[in-house]
């Protein structure tokens, strides 16, 4: 089994003994994107739901592109929402990123690390 951790430069920096995302390659290639928060390469937090979440989405596309992917490979998205009251503002978000694309989905209404973070999205994408 071959394994390569990737950390993309232009996304904030893993904090906590963690790889922003993990490749394991074997027959076929899978790459796990850890949870994107939202938040700048230059740690800023984006106010609002809209923004928190198109800021989400440009991180998972950072991680994609470090690990030679795009979001056509994403297989799986799973989305922890501080709020249920963003339910809807998420779907129609995450619609707009991944288009007619249709990967599994898991939608969690949790407790997030931060409390200034209203959502929290990972992602699986395979190659």
């Amino acid at each position: 089994m071959k394994r390569d951790n990737i950390n993309a430069i232009n996304a904030p920096q893993p904090r906590g003994g963690y790889s922003q995302a993990v490749s394991v390659e074997n027959l076929q290639r899978l790459v796990f994107v850890s949870g994107q928060i939202p938040m700048t390469s230059d740690d800023v937090v984006p106010d609002g739901f809209e923004a928190q979440a198109r800021q989400v989405w440009l991180n998972v596309d950072a991680q994609l592109k470090a690990a030679g992917m795009t979001k056509a490979n994403i297989v799986k998205v799973t989305t922890y929402l501080a709020d249920r009251n963003h339910v809807l503002a998420n779907r129609e978000i995450r619609n707009d990123y991944l288009g007619a694309l249709a990967p599994a989905i898991t939608v969690v209404i949790a407790g997030i690390f931060d409390s200034g973070w209203l959502l929290e999205v990972e992602v699986v994408a395979a190659q």
